[in-house]
């Protein structure tokens, strides 16, 4: 499965490397790679956020048993649950494939990076639609916008850092 994924992003490190020319003035190769792939992985968090909250869960309350979740925040997870695997997948095997930490290791510190990201989404999306009425889809696109800043330092310096 590793020599599968290690094929997958070399295909998709050839393809960004191809383009890459165009953005060398404005940033780093690392940098690049992290931009596109993270955009990728946002986008389509966005998607499954819009086909959840429009046509599954719209209207209705997502019951776990042990909480019960707005149409809004049961969206987030199921985003969630979509683009936690995909982003690590593109952070460990294309963009910060120089990392010398162990998988394991990746992956936790991946997980509490998401957790947190996940649960600063969660709150803002909570002020900004219940608290300051903003349309549910407008308020997750704002939210993402500000913590895949966050989230690119924390997971360069922290998840995937490598010997200097």
């Amino acid at each position: 499965m590793n020599q599968l994924f290690e094929l997958l992003a070399s295909l998709i490190r050839g393809v960004l490397d191809f383009f890459y020319p165009l953005f060398r003035r404005f940033m780093p190769l690392q940098t690049f790679r992290y931009l596109v792939t993270g955009s990728t992985n946002t986008l389509i968090g966005i998607v499954v956020y819009f086909i959840c909250y429009t046509y599954w869960f719209q209207g209705t309350v997502f019951n776990l048993g042990f909480y019960a979740f707005k149409a809004h925040s049961a969206a987030l997870l199921a985003s969630f649950m979509v683009t936690f695997p995909l982003g690590f997948f593109f952070s460990k095997f294309v963009v910060f494939s120089d990392s010398h930490l162990r998988s394991r290791i990746q992956l936790f510190r991946y997980l509490l990076i998401c957790l947190f990201n996940l649960f600063l989404n969660y709150l803002l999306l909570k002020v900004q639609v219940e608290v300051l009425l903003i349309d549910p889809l407008l308020a997750q696109f704002v939210t993402v916008s500000g913590v895949v800043i966050f989230s690119y330092l924390a997971q360069r310096n922290f998840s995937f850092k490598r010997k200097e």
